[in-house]
């Protein structure tokens, strides 16, 4: 398996965003790279529910490396893995993860400047959090390794007061930690969207949410990735118990078919 950093980092910068498929195991991999999707990024909140766990680095890295190497395995175009905080409390265990997946053919990582403790995300500060990352990139650079680094900055999600002006300043401190892309998920407001793309040469990254705009706005908008994020796992389910619920109802396995 070889890294297809190059390839995955050209994706950011065509006239139309990039729109990643998320998935959760092998079979969820293989049908987006039938559907034509150009790159696939793991769900890290899907993986975790797969094997029985709440999002927030409840699984063991070595239990999701397991499903990342199978994921790589199974697809021939470029892989981003959600690396979550890191797995990792230092720069040096963060790097020891990275070349990890690495090895297995991963292209990218989403890493994100917030952390779960029993159950509560809270964000990190900025300039603690930088420090951090561009350690991190300075050793992969130091060993020449190759992989693109999305930072997520959870500002949206958590909902935090005056979010695209605490937004733009963090673009402002992030984009100089050596990273290739910043990741702005729960952001849906068009001209808060325009606002972010304006601020940074750097890539900007958006997910699904239920008003996020259609992907022609967000073209227009300057965003040149979309992610999935777990929402497409769960309406998965949501069908997976429908169906149940209507065999159980029938007593036959004819509405299956």
């Amino acid at each position: 398996m070889t890294n297809q950093f190059q390839k995955f980092k050209e994706l950011h910068y065509q006239s139309e965003p990039l729109l990643i498929g998320n998935v959760w195991n092998a079979q969820s991999t293989k049908k987006m790279e039938d559907l034509g999707f150009k790159a696939i990024g793991t769900s890290s909140y899907a993986i975790a529910e797969t094997l029985g766990y709440a999002d927030g680095e409840e699984m063991s890295f070595e239990e999701y490396l397991f499903i990342t190497k199978r994921i790589a395995a199974s697809v021939s175009v470029p892989v981003s893995v959600d690396l979550e905080a890191g797995y990792g409390k230092t720069a040096t265990e963060i790097v020891a993860n990275i070349k990890e997946l690495y090895k297995i053919g991963v292209s990218g990582i989403n890493i994100e400047d917030s952390i779960v403790e029993q159950g509560v995300r809270t964000i990190v500060a900025a300039e603690t959090f930088a420090e951090k990352i561009k350690a991190v990139a300075d050793e992969l650079s130091k060993e020449n390794i190759e992989i693109f680094i999305n930072l997520r900055s959870d500002v949206f999600l958590l909902g935090l007061p005056d979010g695209l002006a605490e937004a733009k300043r963090r673009i402002s401190i992030y984009e100089t930690t050596g990273v290739h892309g910043l990741f702005f998920p729960c952001v849906t407001k068009i001209e808060d969207i325009e606002a972010l793309t304006k601020a940074t040469e750097l890539p900007i990254n958006v997910m699904c949410m239920p008003d996020l705009p259609d992907f022609n706005l967000l073209q227009n908008a300057g965003v040149k990735r979309i992610s999935m994020g777990n929402f497409l796992n769960n309406k998965i389910y949501q069908y997976l118990e429908a169906e149940v619920g209507t065999v159980l109802k029938n007593q036959n396995f004819s509405s299956v078919f």
